[in-house]
C-alpha cells in the first residue's frame, strides 16, 4: 500500500512556498505521495486559500518523486479543457507524477449557490461524465468533437501530450451510500469514496466497483483518507492501495511535520 498525506491548503498552509517545503520534507521521510484539497472558498473558521494549482506546481518543482495531485477537483465548475491543459503542465512539470481527482463538489460552503454554478446534484453528475469524456479525449492528441449538453469542442487538438499514457490516472470520488456513481469510478484508474468510517465499508465499495468495471480495465487504485494516527492495516486487508493522512482544517504547519517526520506506518 501507498501511503501519502492530504492537506487542506487554508490558513497556515495557505502559502505555496510552505507547501513546497512541506512536500519535499514528505519525499525525504519516505512518503508516496502529496495531495491537497481545491477548494475557491471554505467556511469559517478557515479564511485564507491557497489556488491548489499554483500549489501543486510549487510542489512540483520542489520534489522527484511524490505523486501530487487535487483531491478532488470539482469538474462540474471547471472548464475541462482548462482543466486537461493543467494536468498535462504539471504533468510536464513533474516528469509524469500526477494523479486527477474529481468530483462533483458539494454547495456547503456556497461555492456554487454564490457564484452562480449549478447546484442541482443530478445535473452536476451529468457534467462530471460529460467532462471526463472530453478531458480523456483532449489527452488523447487527437483532435476533440464533442457537442454534448454542457460543453461543445469543435475540432480542437490539445498538445503537448501528458507524459503519462494514455493519461494521468483518474481517482474518482464517490461519496459512500450512492450507488449509481460506482459505474463512473469503474470507468477510470481509482476510486476515493469519502465518509467511510469502517473497513466492511469500504470491503462494500471495493465489491461495487468491481461489479462494474471491465476485466481488461486493469488494476484499481482504492485511495482512502483518514484522521493521523488510524491504524491502516484494517482497510489494506479489504482492498485499499493508497493511504492518505487526512489532515483536519485548522491543522498547523507543527502538526503536519510531526507526522512528515513519523514516516508512513507502514
Amino acid at each position: 500500500m501507498h501511503h501519502a498525506v492530504f492537506l487542506p491548503i487554508f490558513d497556515e498552509l495557505s502559502d505555496p512556498r510552505v507547501v513546497a517545503r512541506l512536500s519535499a520534507e514528505a519525499e525525504e521521510t519516505g512518503w508516496d505521495g502529496v495531495f491537497v484539497w481545491d477548494h475557491v472558498v471554505y467556511s469559517p473558521p478557515a479564511a485564507a486559500v491557497a489556488n491548489p494549482w499554483v500549489t501543486m506546481a510549487a510542489m512540483a518543482v520542489a520534489t522527484d518523486r511524490v505523486r501530487i495531485g487535487p483531491m478532488v477537483t470539482p469538474l462540474p465548475r471547471r472548464r475541462p479543457l482548462s482543466v486537461a491543459r493543467e494536468m498535462i503542465t504539471l504533468d510536464l512539470l513533474s516528469g509524469g507524477r500526477t494523479t486527477l481527482g474529481v468530483g462533483i463538489a458539494s454547495d456547503n460552503h456556497r461555492e456554487l449557490s454564490a457564484t452562480g454554478e449549478v447546484v442541482d446534484w443530478p445535473e452536476r453528475g451529468a457534467m462530471l461524465d460529460e467532462a471526463l469524456d472530453v478531458l480523456t479525449a483532449a489527452w488523447s492528441g487527437e483532435a476533440v468533437h464533442h457537442r454534448g449538453e454542457h460543453y461543445v469542442v469543435d475540432g480542437l487538438t490539445i498538445l503537448p501530450r501528458p507524459v503519462q499514457r494514455p493519461h494521468p490516472p483518474v481517482w474518482v470520488g464517490w461519496r459512500y451510500g450512492s450507488r449509481k456513481p460506482l459505474r463512473r469510478a469503474a470507468r477510470f484508474e481509482g476510486v476515493f469514496p469519502v465518509a467511510v468510517t469502517e473497513p466492511d465499508q469500504l470491503a462494500e465499495v471495493v465489491a461495487g466497483v468491481a461489479e462494474h468495471r471491465r476485466p481488461d480495465a486493469g488494476p484499481l487504485d482504492v485511495v482512502i483518507g483518514m484522521r493521523p494516527g488510524t491504524d491502516p492495516r484494517p482497510y489494506e486487508a479489504v482492498g485499499a492501495t493508497w493511504w492518505l493522512e487526512a489532515f483536519p482544517v485548522g491543522s498547523t504547519v507543527d502538526e503536519v511535520r510531526a507526522t512528515l517526520r513519523s514516516g508512513p506506518n507502514r
